[in-house]
């Protein structure tokens, strides 16, 4: 196997795969450990993920299955606590706290669909390919999430978006 090949992806792609893990986890420390899980299972099939082509968009398939396998397993093992636990100290991820909100108050696929087409900047079809469903499925799931964000979000933080986008 060769680790440079590795090592140079990882330090080339980890940024973005950490953005596009927090807004999916809503929670960076869990984002941390998501990147982390899904660069050691693409690091075990290094040599055959290198000869198909260009890795990033399997590490981002893998990254969000791995999200999504964590996600059921949380929902059939999670307690309900009287107090929360500390939280990590804030990070400039967290500039636009009210549309992180909002993003986390979609449904998890729903928020998947929004968050690779318009951050990630993929298109239907590779939107459709990472998260195993249909380039349909990824259009109606986007366009209701749109429709939620834009429900959520008050004219000022839209015109904010809007002009970022």
């Amino acid at each position: 196997m060769d680790g440079t090949g590795f090592e140079d992806f990882v330090s080339r792609e980890q940024p973005a795969l950490l953005r596009l893990a927090v807004l999916l986890a809503g929670d960076r420390g869990h984002a941390e450990d998501l990147v982390q899980t899904a660069l050691l299972k693409s690091y075990r099939h290094w040599g055959r993920i290198t000869r198909s082509g260009e890795p990033t968009a399997y590490v981002r398939r893998v990254l969000v299955t791995t999200h999504t396998s964590w996600r059921r397993r949380l929902s059939t093992t999670e307690q309900v606590v009287e107090t929360l636990p500390d939280r990590a100290a804030p990070s400039a991820l967290e500039d636009d706290e009210e549309l992180r909100t909002a993003l986390r108050a979609l449904p998890p696929r729903m928020r998947t669909a929004v968050v690779l087409r318009y951050y990630a900047d993929l298109s239907e079809q590779q939107t459709a390919d990472a998260m195993g469903c249909s380039a349909s499925t990824v259009n109606t799931q986007t366009a209701r999430g749109l429709q939620r964000l834009r429900a959520a979000l008050t004219p000022a933080e839209l015109a904010g978006v809007e002009e970022g986008a």
